[in-house]
């Protein structure tokens, strides 16, 4: 973060400094979390459910603070430290990064999707950054706190912006979109994560299409050309559709899966032909590349750098991350999250792994409301169908994914808890096995990861 006065931070935020004096340090570092303060920093306190961050500014400026925005103020105030009174935090917080963003004219990217939007976010970074130097969301910071504290964080050098913005309410992307305002707007796919909060896909539909407000006039729009829901999206914005039919103007075709090598596909545009070889598993990472190649495009980079962004790319976290062990034992690590789109993906992945025996674990999918039942069904029953040897179905939820493994002819137990499923899943993951680990993010499927980890290192 480039140094900002007292003075800027109060007119951004719309604040009153409550202890003027001449000598106030310049701040270069803003935190929402009173255990992880850095010296010198801006103290923005959060108001959640249960908790009020308020309780804690004396707590943080005592760990090296120099100051806060805070909407409602200490009983003692310190005369070494500044005090910017603002109506609400969350709201000074997006001003603030709105008007920091200010600082910076280059390309902004800005994301969301049902599935695939880090996926995304990665793969266009990796794209950008074969000719720019990219600054693109850390993490999983797709939300209110997280998207002002990564535009927060921009710097000189950077030459380009990919933002990744999540929601599951109306309004949230209005929200976002309000401090990142892209030229160039990417919408992945319209799936049923969070249905249970918006209604319908029409109305998830609706909350994703709030990014078209903040895209600037002469903006680019990028959608998958081959989701229905998004093929009946119509604007004034220029717009390019990806994906496999005929109408996409970043078309794919020629497309090869090689399991977990990856895949080899082409892309077609109006400008140029791109031969991809893309180093990750799935047959949807050519959505992903293709949407790179248009945005690459847009940002007038050349085929080669295209190309070689593309064959760059690597997965972040535990989104289809392959874990090769000893006796071709793998580990499909993609418990990041889980939704029925995603795990119908992960599972033909599996489906189409080169080993002599196929195992998925499965846990609970969150989010989905009067769709949860059948949804969990559904993926038992598809495992089973794609020809997966043994599905272990872990949570209380998931009990329904047994049911439709087990009634679809498949091998399955259920286990209430991953502690319950350690030992049988050890004995799962024989010499040559695949085994798919999957759940919504609340389940952390990824100790399953790390405990076959140690068992087989």
């Amino acid at each position: 973060m480039q140094p900002m006065t007292v003075q800027e931070i109060a007119a951004a935020a719309g604040g009153v400094w409550q202890t003027p004096r001449a000598d106030a340090p310049a701040v270069s570092a803003v935190s929402t979390d009173s255990r992880k303060i850095q010296p010198g920093c801006l103290f923005v306190p959060w108001v959640g459910e249960r908790f009020d961050g308020h309780d804690y500014i004396d707590q943080a400026l005592e760990g090296g603070a120099a100051g806060c925005l805070c909407a409602r103020l200490p009983e003692t105030l310190r005369p070494d430290k500044f005090y910017i009174q603002v109506p609400d935090t969350r709201l000074a917080l997006r001003a603030l990064a709105s008007a920091y963003r200010d600082r910076f004219p280059i390309p902004f990217v800005q994301i969301t999707g049902s599935v695939g939007k880090t996926t995304t976010k990665e793969m266009i970074s990796a794209v950008l950054g074969a000719r720019l130097r990219v600054y693109k969301t850390p993490g999983n910071f797709n939300n209110d706190i997280g998207t002002p504290l990564t535009l927060l964080g921009l710097a000189p050098e950077h030459q380009a912006a990919v933002i990744e913005t999540g929601m599951n309410h109306f309004g949230e992307i209005r929200y976002l979109g309000e401090m990142v305002r892209p030229d160039i707007a990417v919408i992945s796919n319209i799936g049923d994560a969070h249905v249970e909060f918006l209604g319908s896909r029409e109305g998830i539909l609706q909350a994703k299409c709030e990014i078209l407000e903040n895209l600037k006039p002469e903006g680019l729009l990028v959608l998958n050309g081959d989701d229905a829901l998004l093929d009946t999206v119509q604007t004034r914005f220029r717009t390019v559709r990806c994906g496999q039919s005929e109408h996409c103007q970043a078309r794919i075709t020629e497309l090869i899966d090689r399991g977990v090598e990856g895949i080899t596909c082409t892309v077609t545009t109006e400008k140029d032909v791109y031969r991809l070889s893309i180093p990750a598993p799935g047959e949807h990472m050519a959505y992903s590349a293709s949407m790179a190649v248009a945005v690459g495009e847009e940002l007038g980079l050349s085929r080669g750098e295209i190309v070689r962004g593309v064959g760059a790319y690597e997965p972040a976290g535990s989104r289809m991350r392959v874990v090769r062990l000893p006796d071709r034992r793998l580990i499909l690590d993609d418990c990041y999250n889980a939704n029925p789109q995603s795990v119908t993906a992960a599972l033909e992945v599996l489906a189409k792994t080169e080993c002599g025996r196929k195992v998925a674990v499965l846990g609970d999918m969150g989010e989905l409301g009067g769709l949860t039942d059948q949804a969990h069904y559904n993926v038992g029953a598809l495992a089973a169908m794609l020809g997966v040897d043994f599905v272990a179905a872990i949570g209380e939820k998931a009990a329904r994914i047994a049911d439709g493994a087990a009634e679809s002819g498949g091998s399955v137990l259920h286990f209430s808890t991953m502690e319950e499923a350690a030992a049988e899943l050890r004995e799962q993951l024989g010499p040559d096995t695949a085994m798919l680990v999957k759940a919504s993010h609340a389940m952390h499927f990824e100790r399953i990861v790390e405990q076959l980890k140690e068992a087989y290192d």
